[in-house]
């Protein structure tokens, strides 16, 4: 595996080479790059014939395609071509080189990043089987808990179940300290590395172990986690980056009930997962009961499967469908013994999204905020600054009373509808361009009040002064429309005056 000291000689050569997000953009187009997010590579390589340094980096790594070794001890000098193929990344024939290993870039927030991993299999449709030690790189879903999570300066923070340690690398931006435990060891080896590529290994510690063990007694002021969360019966063959070796969602609900003994008072614990929808039985009841005593939550669903649609989804990305090469015996079998699990558990559907943690220890269960969401809608990314939000205004919503100012948030627009030439509109929507880009219908002294809160005036005389407009009876009218104002503030769409 990868030796530490191959990082930084490594590192300029990829700094030299301009082998950044944005240089291999701009070299490969929109259409070859997006033809390479489908897997599809002959696009990209009518781009990189020039022989350039940069070009043969994008060829070599992304593309998977072997370049005469002029072209990589260019691109890759100072002997480290030999370095890396004895380290077992690069593999040297006759007049050519070809990578073992991926070398990614990476772009963020933060910057430039570059991420190694193993090779991304089914390029160009050509079968690849993984094994059970296989590192993922870069994926849909690491790029989601990374826009998920939290991105405020903290102490320690926590990656749980690293891979190969993007994770890590994002946390190292904004935190002190940062712990990254595996159980897979080519895992950890390939993190460490990547740590040292980043020139962050002085603030990320990889350690071994499974779940918490590895952090026994340790507290975090923020744990991110993806983790091995696929939903199957743990038999046969265990891909870790995905399969936890527990049945059903059991890791994620441990996670769960486990995170606050490991979070510092007003930590976060961020959770992209996958759980169980069990017949006659709302999905959020279901993961309610798993919400720790002492943990405000935000639990946002995104996206349902049906059993057997999440079956195909990981028999696929397993590479055992007759299409990837799976052989078709096989791949009947794996699919009718994981249904057949399925129905016998009672599992209705597969939910997948997000779970948002906040410990205060401090305050009574009935004074955490709890907010379980079924949202498939389009959010704005990254979504953390939303999600941070989020706690704040549910506790302002609570205090609301008719001396609160409130200012609209500037985002939100209203919408009308209604029968043509009509004097008034039948429908009106107040509609928020930015964070969950949430919707809701109001009345007309709703949208009128929210329209006039610019902080210089309280809620109560606002609304006595559009019902006296509106020639609506004063009585009653805080009873009806404090309450609704409130439900504004816990959404978003208001604020108090600071």
């Amino acid at each position: 595996m990868l030796p530490v000291a191959l990082a930084a000689p490594l590192r300029e050569a990829l700094l030299a080479a301009d082998f950044t997000y944005d240089a291999v953009s701009d070299l490969l187009g929109p259409e070859a790059h997006q033809a390479l997010s489908r897997n599809e590579t002959r696009p990209g390589l009518r781009r990189t014939t020039d022989g350039s340094p940069l070009a043969t980096l994008v060829r070599l790594f992304l593309l998977q395609a072997a370049v005469p070794v002029a072209d990589a001890e260019r691109a890759l000098p100072g002997g480290l071509v030999d370095r890396l193929a004895n380290a077992g990344a690069l593999a040297q024939s006759v007049g050519e080189v070809a990578a073992r290993l991926d070398v990614r870039p990476y772009g963020s927030e933060e910057g430039d990043l570059w991420v190694v991993s193993d090779l991304t299999p089914g390029l160009d449709g050509v079968p690849t089987a993984v094994t059970g030690d296989y590192v993922l790189g870069i994926s849909p879903a690491s790029s989601s808990l990374a826009q998920l999570t939290l991105r405020h300066d903290v102490g320690t923070a926590l990656d749980l179940g690293t891979g190969c340690g993007v994770q890590a690398l994002h946390l190292a931006t904004h935190s002190d300290r940062v712990v990254a435990t595996d159980v897979n060891q080519r895992a950890l080896a390939i993190a460490r590395f990547n740590a040292a590529l980043n020139d962050v290994d002085d603030k990320v510690e990889v350690r071994d172990g499974s779940f918490f063990a590895p952090v026994a007694g340790e507290r975090f002021d923020l744990i991110a986690t993806n983790p091995p969360f696929v939903i199957s019966p743990a038999t046969g063959e265990r891909l870790v980056y995905r399969d936890s070796g527990l049945p059903g969602d059991q890791v994620v609900e441990h996670i769960v009930r486990t995170a606050p003994d490991h979070l510092t008072d007003g930590g976060w614990c961020q959770v992209l997962a996958n759980w169980v929808i069990e017949k006659d039985r709302p999905w959020d009841e279901r993961l309610a009961g798993w919400l720790p005593d002492e943990c405000d939550a935000l639990v946002v669903q995104r996206e349902v499967l049906d059993p057997a649609s999440y079956v195909e989804l990981w028999l696929k990305d397993s590479g055992h469908h007759p299409a990837t090469g799976g052989d078709p015996a096989t791949y009947g079998q794996r699919y009718d013994t994981w249904l057949s699990w399925l129905e016998q558990q009672g599992v209705a559907g597969v939910g997948f999204g997000w779970l948002n943690l906040r410990r205060r220890a401090d305050v009574a269960p009935g004074a955490l905020v709890r907010d379980l969401l079924e949202w498939p809608y389009d959010v704005e990314q990254p979504i953390a600054p939303a999600i941070s939000a989020w706690a704040d205004a549910a506790l302002a919503a609570r205090s609301l009373d008719a001396g609160t100012r409130l200012v609209l948030r500037e985002d939100v627009v209203q919408e009308t509808s209604g029968p043509v030439g009509g004097e008034d509109p039948a429908t009106i929507v107040l509609r928020q361009q930015r964070g969950f880009r949430r919707a809701r219908q109001v009345d007309t002294v709703v949208a009128a009040v929210a329209g006039a809160c610019d902080g210089e005036l309280a809620v109560g005389p606002l609304v006595d002064a559009v019902g006296q407009l509106l020639d609506r009876a004063p009585a009653g009218l805080h009873d009806v429309y404090l309450p609704e104002l409130a439900e504004l503030v816990a959404e978003g769409f208001l604020a108090p005056e600071e």
